[in-house]
């Protein structure tokens, strides 16, 4: 007899962006045996700039986005810098820091705060009428004011710099296009201190969760993998400049100092027909054992230490947490995503304390093309690369841009799978099975858009297949 194809929706998604679907395949014993992240957006934001001259990218490729794009905006610059063959004046590279530190401290905040923290403080099994930002206005609405004023502090900053909190018109081949204005400091300044209490508030939050529900954090979606992200030439965290360095699971360097017109030397990608986007993995490991880490967890990962007073007893406590090796759990993630906003804002601090950082020396001009350039920066989810060709009239001949959601795509499929297989053991499921998976991909906090280059709503489909391949289960998400 036929089986009655089921499908079950979340409609919208709740708490990550893009389009997306997953496929939970079970066994003849009714065990999760495969998980699929499928997203299922069309790719093709590359394509679209081929044509175009090289300067346009900045304001171009930011488009891909309304969430991070910010990092799409430097990360464009930084390739057409390369083009020119120019080194920034130290006010125009301060000023874009600035800028990208401030992104990190409203984008950080959004998501812990708002996304994330409903789950951790409510429980995954609580009722999702109020699992939510809503519930936590509700419930500490003091806290929930500071997290609102948090994200506010870093958007003025890019508002202040870009003219606009989004689709900024700031950083441009060799320079910014405008300087930071004294008055527009001294406030900055004046608000600073306030910024890095709430991040200071939010980890203690983190922390008596972590010391509560140790196991969870370190079972759920826990598993084996290698970490990359960029360093300084000490090996600290570095987010705006620095090179690549990848370890492995138990710690061990596998790549040390990559400069990031060398990145396809460590990375190539792969595409599945289930899903548009594409699966970036370590070549010397092949595909799919190579599978690495970006973003929070994996830059504290791969970093040997943080530069900045608070942040930096922080990052010490949290590398104890892996007793000599890599912290996996993915819930950490949350906790690293705490200690980086802390970092960020303790930079913002250092910055506009700089001298120089409100003069008018800000743009470095060339004559002259190179015939390629790339530009690679940490964008709050992780490792950006925006890699440009271009004929000797400065137009685009090729582009490739690997964001990190695509870096995190066999890792969040690995992640799905994880918490599948430990919570779903029949043909019927229950709404906090169902948030279990959700949780595990919002660890991540994935960027549809940006990872496919399409725009839309938010909507997830979740199916359960049996294993003669029918759809066993739906259920409402509310």
């Amino acid at each position: 007899m036929a089986t009655e194809k089921k499908i079950i929706e979340i409609k919208p998604i709740t708490r990550i962006e893009g389009h997306g679907k997953v496929t939970l395949h079970l066994d003849e014993q009714g065990n999760v045996s495969q998980a699929h992240f499928n997203v299922i957006q069309l790719r093709g934001f590359e394509k679209f700039c081929e044509g175009r001259v090289f300067w346009e990218m900045p304001l171009i490729t930011e488009r891909a986005c309304g969430i991070c794009p910010v990092s799409h905006h430097l990360a464009a610059a930084k390739a057409c810098d390369a083009i020119l063959g120019v080194e920034l004046p130290p006010t125009a590279r301060m000023l874009r820091e600035l800028m990208h530190m401030a992104q990190f401290v409203q984008s950080h905040a959004l998501h812990f705060f708002h996304l994330a923290s409903p789950d951790l403080l409510f429980g995954m099994d609580s009722n999702p009428a109020t699992r939510n930002v809503i519930g936590l206005i509700e419930a500490n609405p003091e806290l929930a004011v500071k997290a609102v004023w948090l994200r506010s502090f870093g958007q003025s900053i890019i508002e202040t710099l870009g003219t606009k909190k989004i689709h900024p018109n700031f950083a441009i081949p060799g320079g910014v296009n405008h300087a930071l204005p004294t008055e527009a400091r001294d406030k900055f300044l004046k608000q600073v201190d306030e910024a890095i209490a709430i991040y200071r508030t939010g980890l203690d939050i983190i922390k008596s969760f972590q010391s509560r529900e140790k196991k969870l954090m370190d079972d759920f979606a826990s598993f084996p993998s290698a970490y990359m992200g960029l360093v300084d030439p000490q090996g600290n965290l570095e987010l705006y400049d620095g090179r690549l360095r990848l370890v492995d699971a138990k710690g061990l360097t596998l790549e040390d100092q990559v400069p990031s017109d060398n990145y396809l030397s460590i990375i190539e990608e792969r595409v599945e027909d289930w899903s548009y986007m594409k699966f970036p993995y370590y070549k010397k490991m092949g595909y799919p054992g190579g599978i690495y880490r970006v973003g929070p967890l994996a830059r504290l990962n791969v970093a040997k230490g943080i530069t900045t007073p608070l942040a930096g007893k922080e990052f010490r406590e949290f590398k104890s947490l892996g007793n000599g090796g890599m912290v996996e759990g993915s819930l950490y993630f949350h906790y690293a995503r705490l200690i980086e906003g802390l970092y960020a804002t303790e930079r913002v601090k250092e910055l506009l304390q700089k001298e120089g950082i409100c003069s008018t020396e800000i743009r470095a001009v060339s004559s002259r093309y190179n015939e390629q350039g790339v530009g690679v920066l940490e964008a709050p989810r992780g490792t950006l690369f925006h890699h440009f060709w271009v004929d000797r009239s400065g137009t685009i001949r090729k582009a490739n841009i690997i964001v990190a959601t695509q870096n995190n795509n066999l890792a969040m499929n690995r992640a799905i799978y994880q918490v599948a297989r430990e919570y779903v053991k029949a043909d019927k499921l229950t709404e906090g099975m169902l948030n279990r998976v959700e949780v595990a991909i919002r660890c991540y906090d994935p960027c549809l858009s940006c990872a496919t280059h399409a725009l839309g709503q938010m909507p997830l489909s979740i199916q359960l297949i049996g294993s003669s391949g029918q759809v066993l289960d739906e259920i409402p998400k509310r």
